[in-house]
C-alpha cells in the first residue's frame, strides 16, 4: 500500500483526520489520509493518517501534543 509511510492516527471522524493532516501541513510535514469507512454503512470504519516514516517521531508528537485531538 503506501511504502515509507507510517501510520500516526487512527480515528473514525474523517473530519479529524483532516483537520490532523491540516496541522501537520502547517509543521511543513506531508500527511495523506485514508478513509477505509464504509460507503455502504458509515458507522464501520476509520480513516488513517499517514506520514513519511522519516515524519512519523515528529508527527507524533505533535498530534499526542494538540488539546483539540483529545
Amino acid at each position: 500500500m503506501l511504502v515509507n509511510w507510517e501510520k500516526v492516527l487512527t480515528t473514525p471522524l474523517p473530519f479529524r483526520a483532516e483537520l490532523a493532516k491540516a496541522l501537520l501541513a502547517e509543521h511543513d510535514i506531508q500527511a495523506v489520509v485514508v478513509n477505509k469507512k464504509s460507503s455502504s454503512y458509515p458507522p464501520f470504519g476509520n480513516c488513517e493518517l499517514f506520514v513519511p516514516q522519516e515524519h512519523a517521531i515528529v508527527a507524533k508528537v505533535i498530534l499526542d501534543n494538540e488539546t483539540t485531538f483529545s
